[in-house]
Formats: structure tokens, sequence, C-alpha cells
């Protein structure tokens, strides 16, 4: 096995996400001028000399632990090549070696991938069955749908609170839903964990041609454009095609909560012209669905039922978009108002709610109501997110001072396949 000097031989200076760690295969020399590559197993050739090996030895340690596992291997070329496993910090002790020799180097594992892998590891344990959690098992892929939500808030909020901690456990909390979610799919021979990261990888390097491939871009809107275009390519879709209002609204359902989603649309509905004369209109409309709710609920029928009171909602959205308020942050208040109330109440009483009379709770209420009625209005981070959204969907990374910031289309969920 023979080499120029100066040289690096590895398949691919970017291997593929799904591919296995290949052996890089490098000369002592090129070690020294140019280092290697930590993520794949690493062949160092024409270590000619213990002095040689010293010098690899003070290069190596700055990229390696002393402990970390090497081999040091013989003449390739011969049928049983010396061959002595030991340490970084001992190979250069080791005496009676016969040089010309070799260094092997195993795939550096950072911590990283042990944390996850130790993570997948608990999640399948609780999985399994036998002597896992049994609410674990009983869960499914649409069981966890609401979690998934949640924490997703949950981890906005801590973002916008600014709480470091708050926020590595909200994304660790995240993160759980993921790998829940690649378990049970790897359970049922679907896809697994490996299969999402290589996607996702796959999908970064492919629509950053200007990062991994000769495509230049040197602004924002030309890495958009780039980006919009290989996106509609994949999809089987011309750019025009892409910029469809249909498929806008499509994102918009996909990407927004449901009432969130709802007002977009009302909105982009409205600028292409399908819009009321005037607000009596609206309210006109209103009533009609209201009247139809109504009727539906004297009859069985759930689907009719949700198909009515859905047309309520939204014409009760469209109400809000025609008076220029945000539902999303009137929602948002009465919700939290409940919660203000309620926690008033329980700060005054000394036995559960359920033990009070109707009476007792309803002059408690009252209390509770001109009390709060009468203490400053505040404005919530998550409101602040709500209106940025509105305002930019595409904006959806939360910057620490609390201001919805653009991002690379790459991370944008309404971009997103």
């Amino acid at each position: 096995m023979t080499h120029d000097e100066g040289t690096s031989h590895t398949c691919n200076a970017m291997p593929s996400p799904e591919a296995p760690a290949r052996l890089q295969i490098v000369t002592a020399t090129n070690v020294l001028t140019q280092g290697v590559q930590l993520h794949v197993p690493v062949l160092i050739t024409r270590i000619e000399s213990a002095a040689t090996l010293r010098t690899l030895y003070a290069a190596l340690q700055a990229a390696f632990p002393l402990d970390y596992p090497v081999s040091i291997v013989g003449d390739l070329s011969v049928e049983d090549p010396q061959f002595l496993q030991t340490t970084l910090a001992q190979i250069s002790e080791k005496k009676g070696i016969s040089y010309p020799v070799n260094l092997y180097l195993p795939a550096q594992v950072s911590a990283v991938t042990i944390a996850v892998q130790q993570l997948v590891e608990v999640v399948a344990k609780l999985r399994s069955p036998d002597g896992g959690c049994p609410w674990d098992l009983e869960q499914t892929p649409q069981s966890l749908t609401p979690y998934i939500i949640e924490e997703a808030y949950e981890t906005i909020d801590a973002i916008q609170l600014g709480d470091p901690g708050a926020m590595a456990e909200e994304l660790g909390d995240l993160l759980l839903q993921v790998v829940l979610q690649a378990q049970i799919a790897s359970e049922q021979d679907q896809f697994s964990l490996q299969e999402i990261t290589q996607g996702i990888t796959k999908k970064l390097i492919r629509r950053h041609p200007h990062v991994f491939a000769d495509v230049e871009a040197n602004s924002v809107e030309e890495v958009r454009a780039n980006w919009e275009e290989i996106k509609a390519l994949e999809k089987g879709k011309s750019p025009h095609e892409a910029q469809l209002l249909s498929d806008k609204m499509q994102r918009y359902t996909r990407s927004l909560p449901p009432l969130m989603a709802g007002f977009k649309l009302s909105e982009k509905a409205a600028a292409a012209g399908l819009e009321w004369q005037d607000l009596n209109d609206v309210w006109t409309k209103f009533y009609e669905e209201l009247a139809e709710f109504q009727e539906s609920l004297l009859q069985s029928d759930t689907k009719h039922q949700l198909s009515e009171l859905g047309d309520l909602f939204f014409t009760l959205v469209n109400v809000a978009r025609w008076c220029q308020l945000d539902p999303m942050l009137a929602l948002r208040h009465t919700n939290q108002k409940l919660i203000d109330r309620i926690a008033t109440i329980e700060g005054q009483i000394s036995k559960p709610l359920a033990e009070h009379s109707f009476a007792e709770l309803e002059a408690l209420w009252q209390v509770a109501k001109q009390h709060l009625e009468s203490a400053p209005p505040t404005v919530e981070a998550t409101d602040r997110v709500d209106m940025a959204i509105l305002e930019d969907p595409s904006a959806v990374f939360v910057s620490s001072e609390g201001v919805l910031s653009g991002s690379d289309p790459a991370h944008l969920e309404e971009s997103s396949p």
C-alpha cells in the first residue's frame, strides 16, 4: 500500500449522510501540515522513526484526549504485521517498535453523540414490553401530537424569557418528542432516528448549494430564491406553481395553529378579492353561521356539527380582522384571565374549590374579578410572538430580545416540505 507523500485519501470530503464512516488514509507529513478529520477513522502511514511518532503525538493531543485508543500497525505488506493496541498518551513511550509503522485512530465519538445515544436507549427502555413504562407503551404518534405542540410553545416561552436553564430544559422536552416518534416508528419498521437525521442533513446540503456546491449567493434574497427553486423542483412544481395562493394557504394550515392559520387565510383570501363589502355583511354571515350551528345541534350528525362550528369560528375570526383585533391575543388573554382569577381565589381559601358551595364560589369569583381589574395590564412575551408571526409567518425564530427575527429559509417551518 503506497501513497504519494503529502496526500490524503478519503472517499469524500463531505461524506454522504447515509454512508458509514470511511477510512481516511493520510501520511504522517500530511497530518503534521494539514491535520485530520475527526469524524472518520484515520490510518496515518509512513511513520519512519520514533522521533516522527513523538512529533505526531504532540500534534494529535491537541485534537484527541490522552486516553484515546490508538493502534500501532506494522508493515501492511507482510502477512502478519505488528499490531499493538494502546492509548495516545503511551505511543511515544513504546519500546521495541520496528519502523516504519502506521497509526490507526478510530472515529472520534463526541460527547454530544454519546448523550443522544443515551437518550435513545432510555426511550427504547421506556417502550420495551419487558419492564417498560405502561404510559409510554400506550402512546401512539397521534396521542403524542398534543405534547409536541405543548413543548414547542413552552420552548418559545423559555426563549422569550431569556432563561438559558429553562431553554435547555424545554428544548430537551421537545427533543424527547422527536426521539419518541422515531422509536415508535422504528418498532413498526417505518423509519428510524437515523433516517430522520440523514434526511434533514441531505436536505440542508441540497438546499444550500452556495455552501456545499459551486452556486453563488451573496445575499439573503438570492439564498431564498435558490431555496424556493430547489424546493419546487423537489416537489415536481414549477416556480410559478409554487407561488399559487392555494399552495401558500396550504402551508399556513400545516405550519400554524388552527386559529392563527384561520386568521392568515382570511387575510390572504381578502387580499385576493374574496372579501365582504362592509362589516355589516360580516355580522350577517356570523348570525347565519350561528343559526346553522344551533340547528346542527338538534341533529345527531357529529361531523356536520363540527363543520358548522368551524364555519362559526372562521366567521368570528373575520369579524376580528375587520375590527383590527387579534383573535389569538384575545383568546390568550381570556385563558390567562381565567387562570389568574382561579389563582386569586385559591390564595384566599383554605380548602379545595370543589368543597365550596356555588354561592361561595360566585362571591369569591366577583371579589377576584374586581381585584384583577384594578391591577395594571401586562403584555406577555407570547403576545409579541403571536403579533410578530401574524405580520411575517416566515420569521418563526425568536431572538433573546423577544423580537422575532428573519432566518435562513432552511429553518422555516413554512418553507419546509
